[in-house]
């Protein structure tokens, strides 16, 4: 089937490299150039939903969920796929046995391991990526395990747990679990450069929850615009930034007055926005709309919309990444 592009140039601001794009509906991992260009496809298995690179930034790791939202009933899938990004092509998968719906994804770096929470059961899996091989399981205390981060010491993994309005913290030495109260539906998380505060977003709360990871405990609430979904952190630790579900935009906050500093609208009369990662200058959002398989570039400082384009109908982007 011939794939068919439509591009949108909005401004003449210069973007750079290549854009990863998980393809949620299509089941693959797209490779596409900063204008919206699709350089080669690699597919996956069923609805993937996040994903994470290797610390060399060779490989991406997908979890590979199997239904295209958690509030679908089923049994859904059980793989972590393996991409190798410099032949732009899938070469294996981690198969998580009675494990099944992974959803989100994290690597504690000092060691190259993998963390992926599931949904049926809710749980945390340890995994080695090189033996593809589960090494350890945690039970997360939590419902509906969702997204997870770990700490950039490795001590700490955070889940969000959607249903049961709470973050599973498991300290992954001795797997002692403590739930931590949010708002309603937890979903996206960033924890901060120096490994202090966990951000996350409270999708149907309207608010960003700040958890102290010494404490283990919420220290400060951040309010938003409805809908805050995926969230992310600037490279100099000043701003959040994230992406609004329902209001279809992406906006930020400044950590220093915790006051909202900017939002862009995003034009999309149908659909949620369902991503947002940054640009390793932390000057680029991007989101995507998956419901009308459209991807955004939005400028930090310009508070405006610098690129879009529409990939092939069906293919459902989720998270936009740029190339490591």
């Amino acid at each position: 089937m011939r794939t068919i592009i439509y591009l949108s140039i909005l401004a003449a601001t210069p973007l750079s490299g290549e854009l990863l794009v998980l393809h949620k509906g299509h089941s693959s991992l797209g490779f596409y150039t900063d204008e919206g260009k699709l350089i080669a496809n690699a597919p996956v298995q069923p609805h993937p939903h996040e994903l994470v690179f290797s610390p060399d930034g060779r490989y991406a790791y997908t979890t590979d969920n199997g239904t295209m939202r958690i509030e679908q009933a089923g049994t859904g899938g059980n793989t972590v796929s393996i991409i190798d990004l410099k032949d732009r092509k899938k070469i294996g998968e981690i198969s998580l046995g009675e494990f099944r719906r992974p959803h989100g994804i994290d690597m504690i770096r000092s060691t190259g391991q993998l963390l992926v929470s599931t949904e049926l059961p809710d749980q945390l899996l340890l995994i080695d990526p090189a033996k593809r091989q589960i090494v350890k399981t945690w039970p997360t205390g939590g419902k509906t395990a969702h997204m997870v981060v770990v700490t950039p010491d490795g001590k700490y993994a955070f889940i969000s747990n959607s249903t049961s309005a709470n973050v599973s913290a498991i300290e992954l030495a001795t797997g002692k679990v403590k739930l931590i109260a949010t708002g309603a539906r937890p979903e996206g998380s960033v924890v901060s450069r120096d490994g202090r505060r966990v951000y996350v977003c409270n999708r149907d709360g309207a608010q960003i929850t700040v958890i102290d990871t010494a404490k283990l405990e919420a220290v400060r609430t951040i309010k938003s615009s409805p809908g805050p979904v995926r969230i992310a952190l600037t490279p100099d630790q000043r701003l959040l930034v994230y992406g609004l579900l329902d209001e279809r935009g992406v906006e930020w906050v400044d950590l220093k007055t915790g006051k909202i500093a900017g939002k862009v609208p995003l034009p999309a009369e149908l659909g949620q926005i369902v991503s947002l990662h940054l640009s390793q200058d932390g000057k680029t959002a991007y989101a995507a709309n998956e419901n009308m398989d459209m991807v955004y570039a939005v400028s930090i400082p310009e508070k405006k919309i610098v690129r879009s384009f529409r990939i092939t109908k069906g293919y459902s982007p989720d998270p936009v990444v740029p190339k490591p």
